[in-house]
This record gives C-alpha cells, sequence and structure tokens, in this order.
C-alpha cells in the first residue's frame, strides 16, 4: 500500500517470479507537499508555532528559581537560535498574558517574567507531572517493551521527556527512583547510556492503545464484522480527500491483513514476499500509532520519534509511514518541522480524552492564542516606573543586536 513498499518490491522483485512496473516518480519532498491538508489540524499548528517559541524562553526564565527572570539582553543574543525573527522584544510584547518586561534600576538592564496567569499555569503543570510518576514509570516500561532488546538510547527519552509527561528531573525521579525495573548501562559509542528494563520485570502482556477501541467497537449491537475488526485500525481521513475505488479496495485488504503486534515478539526471520511485507508495515504502523498513544498530546516531531526507528525494529521511512496512512496520522510541516498527530485522538482540534497535563498545556496554549486581545498592551512601557525614553532604548539595543548578528 504504501510507498516504502513498492520500493522494496522493486528492490526484490526478482524473488516473487514476476515482473513489477512501477516507476516512482515523485521524491520524498514532493510526496510531504502532495499531502491533503486538514484545516483544524493546520490551524492548531499555527498557535504551536508559537507555543514552542514561549515554552523555550518560559524554560529559560525558569531555570532560575531564585529570580524568575531573564534579561532581554540575553534574549536578544539567541534570537536566532529561538527563531524569533523579529527580535526578542517584539516577540515578548505579542503576549502580555505570558511575559512581563520591566526595568532592574539595580542592573539598569531590561528584564523579562511570567506573569501571574503564566506561573499559575507552569505550577499547574509540575503538580500534574508529579502526580502522574506511577503513570509515567508505566510508558517508560511500555517504550522499552517495543524495543526487541527491551532498550532504548537515553537519549532519545531525553528527545521526547516533554511529549511523554517526564519531570526535567527523570532520571532521578523517575530511572533511580525504580532500580527494580530500570537499568542504565554504558554503550559501545563513548558518551552514550543506554536505558534498560531489568531482568524479570513484565515485558510483555500489555494491550496496545488500538484494542481499547477494537473491543468498544465490537462491543456496539450493529456490529456484524467482529472478524474483520480484529486486525483493523481507526480511520477518518481530512475533508475534501478523494476516495477512489483503487484506494478503498487497497485500504480493506490492509486493514484484514493480520500482523504481530507492538508488544509481541517477532519470530522467523524476515520474508519478501508481499504478504509478509505488508505484515512488517502493519507491524511498524501499531509501533508508531501506541508511541503515539504513551504522548501525553498524542502528538511528537517526526525527527524525534525516528531516534527510535533501529531500536524498534522499523525498517521503513517513518515519514513516508505517516504519509501513507492519512487516515491514521496527519503530518503537519508548520513551524519548520515535522509533526505527526494521532488523528483518532482529535475531535475539532482538542484531545477527546484530556489528561491533567494536557490541559495544564492547554490553558497556556489558549494564553498564546489570546495573543494581545482582552488585555492592555502593558508591555508597550516599561514596568516599574521606566520612562519612554527606556523603552526606545531597548528598542534600540534589540536592532542592534539583530544587525549585528546577521553581520555576523
Amino acid at each position: 500500500m504504501g510507498i516504502h513498499i513498492m520500493k522494496i518490491l522493486i528492490k526484490h522483485k526478482h524473488s516473487f517470479g514476476f515482473s513489477i512496473s512501477i516507476r516512482l516518480k515523485t521524491t520524498s519532498a514532493q510526496y510531504v507537499a502532495s499531502r491533503v491538508r486538514d484545516p483544524t489540524f493546520e490551524k492548531l499548528m499555527d498557535k504551536y508555532k508559537s507555543l514552542f517559541k514561549v515554552i523555550a524562553i518560559q524554560d529559560l526564565i525558569l531555570a532560575n528559581p531564585g529570580n524568575p527572570s531573564v534579561s532581554i539582553d540575553f534574549l536578544s543574543r539567541l534570537s536566532q537560535k529561538l527563531h524569533l525573527n523579529r527580535g526578542a522584544t517584539s516577540f515578548l510584547r505579542k503576549f502580555p498574558h505570558i511575559f512581563q518586561i520591566y526595568y532592574d534600576p539595580s542592573k539598569l538592564l531590561p528584564f523579562c517574567r511570567l506573569t501571574d496567569a503564566a506561573l499559575d499555569v507552569s505550577k499547574q503543570e509540575e503538580k500534574a507531572i508529579n502526580a502522574s510518576l506511577p503513570m509515567v514509570a508505566d510508558r517508560l516500561v511500555r517504550i522499552l517493551s517495543m524495543s526487541a532488546s527491551k532498550t532504548v538510547p537515553l537519549r532519545a527519552i531525553f528527545k521526547v521527556w516533554r511529549e511523554l509527561g517526564l519531570p526535567d528531573n527523570f532520571e532521578d525521579s523517575v530511572i533511580s527512583a525504580n532500580p527494580s525495573v530500570f537499568q542504565l548501562c554504558d554503550a559501545h559509542e563513548p558518551n552514550t547510556h543506554l536505558l534498560k528494563l531489568v531482568e524479570g520485570v513484565r515485558r510483555n502482556g500489555f494491550r496496545a492503545a488500538i484494542e481499547d477501541w477494537r473491543v468498544v467497537e465490537c462491543c456496539k449491537e450493529d456490529c456484524n464484522v467482529r472478524t474483520e475488526l480484529r486486525f483493523s485500525f481507526k480511520h477518518g481521513y481530512p475533508p475534501g480527500m478523494k476516495l477512489g475505488k483503487n484506494f478503498k479496495a487497497k485500504v480493506k485488504e490492509w486493514q484484514s491483513s493480520p500482523y504481530v503486534g507492538p508488544y509481541e515478539v517477532v519470530v522467523g526471520e524476515k520474508k519478501k514476499s508481499k504478504a509478509a511485507l505488508m505484515a512488517m508495515e502493519k507491524r511498524a504502523v501499531s509501533i508508531v500509532h501506541e508511541f503515539l498513544s504513551l504522548t501525553v498530546e498524542k502528538m511528537v516531531e517526526v525527527e524525534k520519534i525516528s531516534q527510535f526507528r533501529k531500536w524498534f525494529g522499523i525498517d521503513f521511512n517513518i515519514r513516508d509511514l505517516f504519509l501513507d496512512h492519512p487516515g491514521i496520522f496527519y503530518l503537519s510541516t508548520k513551524g519548520k518541522r515535522h509533526t505527526v498527530f494521532l488523528r483518532e485522538a482529535y475531535e475539532r482540534g482538542c484531545l477527546i480524552e484530556p489528561n491533567p497535563v494536557y490541559d495544564a498545556r492547554r490553558r497556556l496554549l489558549d494564553l498564546v492564542a489570546m495573543g494581545r486581545r482582552g488585555r492592555s498592551a502593558i508591555n508597550s512601557n516599561l514596568q516599574d516606573g521606566s520612562s519612554s525614553s527606556d523603552n526606545d532604548g531597548i528598542e534600540a539595543e534589540e536592532t542592534q543586536q539583530r544587525h549585528g548578528s546577521l553581520s555576523s
């Protein structure tokens, strides 16, 4: 069904005893560009573009718990790295519900801190994460259980710690706090650590998230296709996407094809038949589907989840995997990053089954979406008795920093 299956079939065409007259005419970039857009997810990603920058600045502010603030000069020097195209001051003033610029007379410098509303959201998220530590440990066990070696690089977990709802000190509060479950060991590569399940920990027997949907569907009174649901995935397509007869037939064939689940052990050598390749691809889909189900917001950057590809035994390009199954996943390229959503988890741009950590992050996203609306431009002039000349000085300094970084 997928483009990567075609590539493998072409590579091994002599093994099947027939010729395959398929010529791939599109590049990977063209394949991404040709996907059908979903307006709901695209609007959501418009908000997330700004949210990612807001979170980066928020983390810098909260990194100093004694005095949670950061100087405008420091942010200005990081403008390019943080993708603040019009400079730090201009960006901060877009979100007066989150950031407050003030002047520190003792240091003769302007600083930025979080507003009371933003601080309240941060505390709500921290409280929700701390309350869910047992659940977080279970997520790590499940991720490790999807690996054939029950091992993943620690750096890969660091890539997705926020997506998994891990506390920022998860090495101590989750890994070290559960020595009977997790074990850190050195890899062959220098300065590389592996996270591994301790021998004896339950490694199999987990039920994948998709199984819950199948159970619900099978229990419906009007369900008379229970055998077809055994290997099926929930599908929902972008509005306006044309579903031709051939496409529907291929989806129906793919839905009914058996596969090995994400927590099951693959036995025997990999075969090269069409049915075997489809089963391999379907197992890969089930693994990334389960991974997304374990995240707080049922979304993740493609680059981040790709860090697990080798350890999960996925032989396919993960981005193409998402594009080949638009009824299960939605890929967005907004904000200079490829982000994938689990389609079935969302309705009208919100999670159908929210959790406490998501609720806190959604509050921050709502503050981002408000922009300057509903509140006076409190950052148009500096707080704490600063004058308009001070404000002009910040803008002049910001312009000088921006031009300086461009010239370098």
